[in-house]
């Protein structure tokens, strides 16, 4: 698993593609908080608009991280060497896992110096902050795992990037559709919700029973990650 760890590590910082969606993510939620939401206008000491733009920025930051992860592999014709070294299913899939989580968490980290400068001008509660990116990084868990998910179900890095997009899009604003529903229906559809999940963490509020979900949710995506290289494997 380490060595799957520092091999792609090393390939994705020698890669402009990691640099590109360091910056795209950086710009994204700061033009989202201070020209779209208007901070300085607000008159308030939240960072609610600078968390709620997370969930959007890795709609399309998450597929460029995770689309090379297995479908980079076929190509090139080396999953097949992969798949016979002495190593479990398992180990292949969290070494990836890993190595993709850990540089979202070093975008996520360049994020911090907006609320550092943003401190200086109120009383701003230390706890919610700290709050949000336990949200944010457990959301990061999650659409990593269904990025690689995708990753090991593509033929290409471009039907990876789209089918992984695309479910994203769903996951992430279909419970803004659900709120002309019915309370039942709408309760369904919010239960598949990656935002409606972490509408509870961009208020500062760490809900039990959203951890668990983002949990469970990344463990079933690494598992079905792991049938899917099983499949490969026996094909």
């Amino acid at each position: 698993m380490k060595a799957i760890i520092r091999k792609e590590l090393y390939s994705a910082l020698h890669s402009p593609i990691f640099y590109g969606v360091t910056v795209f993510f950086l710009v994204f939620v700061s033009v989202w908080l201070f020209y779209l939401q208007r901070y300085f206008a607000l008159d308030s000491a939240t960072l609610r608009p600078f968390f709620a733009a997370f969930p959007l920025a890795m709609i399309l930051a998450v597929p460029a991280l995770t689309m090379k992860g297995w479908a980079e592999e076929r190509k090139l014709g080396s999953i097949e060497l992969l798949l016979t070294m002495p190593t479990s299913e398992w180990d292949l899939v969290l070494g990836k896992f890993f190595a993709a989580f850990s540089l979202l968490c070093m975008i996520l980290a360049l994020t911090i110096p907006v609320p550092l400068m943003l401190s200086v001008l109120g009383s701003f509660d230390v706890g919610v902050i700290v709050g949000e990116y336990i949200g944010t990084v457990l959301l990061s868990a999650s659409t990593i795992s269904l990025g690689l998910l995708f990753s090991a179900l593509s033929k290409n890095q471009a039907s990876a990037f789209l089918g992984s997009a695309v479910v994203l899009v769903v996951m992430m604003l279909i419970n803004q559709a659900a709120t002309r529903l019915p309370v039942l229906i709408a309760d369904f559809i919010n239960f598949f919700s990656l935002s409606f999940h972490f509408e509870a963490f961009s208020k500062g509020i760490v809900d039990t029973r959203d951890v668990a979900f983002f949990i469970l949710a990344t463990i079933l995506f690494l598992f079905l990650n792991v049938r899917v290289i099983l499949y490969r494997k026996w094909d």
